[in-house]
C-alpha cells in the first residue's frame, strides 16, 4: 500500500510556496514562486492570472524539486490545502465574473467604513477585514456592489475555483466578518457546536444597508472538516501536466495566519507565535475574552475557532530589503557580486553591533499605511541627528527595530491586559538568520523567542499538516494531534538581554517622538 503525501500551498505576500508532506509530516519537497503586489489605481493588488500562473510554477518546482531529491514521481496525493494571505476583497457577480481588481489586505482605504462598524457592532473591524472592504464601497457608492453574489479571500477564491465549494475556514472567516459559535441541544444527544457569522451584527449589517450577507459569504468550516474534492477543471488549473489526478479531499482553506499558528504549534491557549515578513502580527490564543474593544487589537480564531488576540502591522521586513539591495548595487560598482543570502546574513549581523538608541539613527518602515499608529500611507524614512553616528550596524539595527516598533505597541496593550503566554514562537524571513532576528524581537517585547527547525517550511507546510488532520486526525482535537505532531520538534529560545532591552526601550523614546515628522513627511506632495 502507497504511504500517504500531503500537498500544501500558500500564496504569500512575496511567494506561492509550495510542500509535499510525507504521513509522518515530514517535509519532501518543496517549489517557490516569487511575485509582488503592484499599485494600480491607488490599490493595491495582484492579477487573478498572476495567482494561477504562478500556482502551476509553484507546482512545477515542487516537481522538479521532488525528482531530483527522490527519482520517482510522488504518486497520488491523499490530501490537499490551500492558504493564503487573510482579509481583502474578491467580489463575483452571479456568472462568477470578477467584479473590481483583488484589493489586499495591504490597503489602508477604508477608514470611514471600519469605524462605523466598529461604533455598530461594538466589536473592533480592521480596516483589512472583507466586510469594511465592503461597506466602504457602499459608502463609496460603487456601482459593482449591486451584482455581488459572492465575496471571499484569495484562499477562498482559489478553494472555489479547485472544487466548486464556496467554503472558508474558521480562522480565514473570522477576518472577513466576526465568528459567532451556535450551540445546539437534542433530545438524548450531547449538546453539539457549530459556527458561523454573529447573527447580531448580521442582522444590523442588513439593517444598514439592506444586504444579507448570509447569501455571499462563504460557508464556514473547521479544521479536520472535508472542504471539497479536486475537480477535473480544478486538477487542470493547479498542474497541467496531469501529475495531480480528480477527486483528491481538500481540507478548509485557511488564511496565513492559522497557518502560522499551525506551523508553530501555537493553537493552545496561553501560545502565541509572531510571524514577520512584509508584515507582521503576533497571534495569542486567549484564555479568557478582553476587558474591553481596543481598535488596536483584532478578534480572530484558531483554525478549531478558539479565540485569538491578533495584532497586526501592515510594514515589516519590505523597508530591510530595499535597503540590502541598495548595499549590493553599491558593492556591483566596485565589481563585486556578493551572494545574496550572504549579504542579508552578513548586515543582519552587523546590527547586533549597533550602539545604543541606534546612535540617533532612526527610521520608519512605512511602505503603506499603519493603523495602528493612525496612519493611512506611509513613507519610508530615515532621520538623524548632525551628531548621530552613521554607519552600516547603526543603520541596520534601526531598519530591524523599526520593523518591531509598531507591533511593540500593540502588544503593550495585552500587557496592560495581563495577557498570559508559555510560549512564543516566531517564523518568517525577519528570523531566517540565526539568532539575530530573534534576539532583537526577545528585547523588543521582553519575552523569550523560540524558532524552531521547522519554521522555515511556513505556511504552506502548515496547511499541509492540516490536509494530514483532516485524513488522519480521527478522533483528535486539533491540539491534540499537534502535540503528537511536534512532539520531537526541535527549536531554540533566546531569553531577553537587558542592555537589548534598554536599547529598544531608547529607541522606542525617539520612535514615538519622531511620528510627527512622519506624520509631515506623508501630507507633503
Amino acid at each position: 500500500m502507497q504511504a500517504s503525501t500531503f500537498l500544501g500551498i500558500e500564496l504569500g505576500s512575496t511567494r506561492i510556496k509550495s510542500v509535499l508532506i510525507d504521513q509522518n509530516h515530514r517535509p519532501l519537497a518543496s517549489g517557490i514562486y516569487d511575485w509582488e503586489n503592484i499599485l494600480l489605481d491607488g490599490v493595491w493588488t495582484y492579477d487573478l492570472d498572476d495567482v494561477w500562473h504562478g500556482l502551476q510554477e509553484s507546482c512545477r518546482s515542487l516537481t522538479t524539486n521532488y525528482a531530483y531529491k527522490c527519482g520517482n514521481g510522488f504518486g497520488a496525493i491523499s490530501g490537499i490545502g490551500i492558504s493564503a494571505m487573510m482579509h481583502g476583497y474578491l467580489a463575483f457577480d452571479k456568472n462568477d465574473n470578477l467584479l473590481t481588481p483583488f484589493r489586499t489586505w495591504r490597503n489602508t482605504t477604508t477608514e470611514e467604513a471600519a469605524n462605523a462598524l466598529t461604533n455598530e457592532f461594538n466589536f473592533n473591524i480592521p480596516q483589512r477585514w472583507s466586510i469594511a472592504h465592503l461597506y466602504q464601497a457602499i459608502l463609496n457608492e460603487e456601482t459593482h456592489v449591486k451584482d455581488i453574489a459572492f465575496l471571499t479571500t484569495l484562499a477562498g477564491y482559489v478553494h472555489w475555483k479547485l472544487t466548486g465549494e464556496k467554503v472558508l475556514g474558521v480562522g480565514d472567516a473570522s477576518g472577513m466578518f466576526p465568528i459567532s459559535p451556535v450551540h445546539a441541544h437534542q433530545a438524548g444527544s450531547p449538546e453539539s457546536v457549530h459556527y458561523t457569522y454573529d447573527h447580531t451584527m448580521l442582522q444590523k449589517f442588513r439593517a444598514l444597508t439592506n444586504i444579507d450577507l448570509e447569501t455571499i459569504l462563504p460557508t464556514i468550516k473547521i479544521a479536520g472538516e472535508n472542504g471539497g474534492l479536486l475537480t477535473s477543471e480544478g486538477a487542470k488549473l493547479l498542474d497541467p501536466s496531469g501529475v495531480l489526478t480528480p477527486g483528491i479531499p481538500l481540507c478548509p482553506p485557511e488564511g496565513d495566519a492559522g497557518t502560522g499558528m499551525v506551523a508553530t504549534n501555537s493553537v493552545r491557549e496561553r501560545t502565541g507565535n509572531v510571524s514577520a515578513g512584509t508584515s507582521i502580527f503576533a497571534m495569542l490564543v486567549l484564555e479568557k475574552p478582553l476587558s474591553k474593544l481596543y481598535m488596536e487589537i483584532d478578534m480572530v480564531t484558531t483554525p478549531a475557532c478558539k479565540p485569538v488576540a491578533m495584532v497586526h502591522c501592515n510594514n515589516c521586513c519590505t523597508d530591510i530589503d530595499a535597503w540590502i539591495k541598495l548595499f549590493e548595487e553599491s558593492l556591483a560598482v566596485f565589481g563585486v557580486n556578493a551572494d545574496k543570502n550572504q549579504l542579508y546574513e552578513t548586515l543582519y549581523r552587523k546590527a547586533l553591533e549597533g550602539d545604543l538608541g541606534c546612535g540617533g539613527v532612526l527610521t520608519y518602515n512605512y511602505y503603506s499605511g499603519e493603523p495602528i499608529t493612525g496612519f493611512e500611507s506611509g513613507k519610508p524614512l530615515l532621520i538623524r541627528n548632525p551628531d548621530a553616528k552613521f554607519t552600516v550596524p547603526n543603520i541596520m539595527r534601526s531598519l530591524l527595530y523599526s520593523a518591531l516598533s509598531t507591533l511593540k505597541l500593540g502588544m503593550n496593550i495585552l500587557d496592560g491586559e495581563n495577557v498570559k503566554l508559555d510560549s512564543l514562537l516566531g517564523h518568517g524571513g525577519f528570523f531566517k538568520t540565526p539568532g539575530v532576528g530573534q534576539k532583537l524581537m526577545a528585547a523588543a517585547l521582553d519575552v523569550p523567542i523560540t524558532v524552531m527547525e521547522s519554521a522555515g517550511e511556513g505556511g504552506a507546510w502548515g496547511i499541509a499538516l492540516l490536509a494530514a488532520y483532516m485524513v488522519q486526525g480521527e478522533s483528535d482535537s486539533l491540539e491534540t494531534y499537534l502535540a503528537k505532531v511536534f512532539a520531537n520538534e526541535k527549536g531554540s529560545t533566546l531569553q531577553p538581554c537587558l542592555q537589548d532591552t534598554e536599547c529598544f526601550t531608547a529607541y522606542m523614546k525617539s520612535y514615538v517622538s519622531g511620528l510627527k515628522v512622519e506624520r509631515a513627511a506623508v501630507n507633503c506632495e
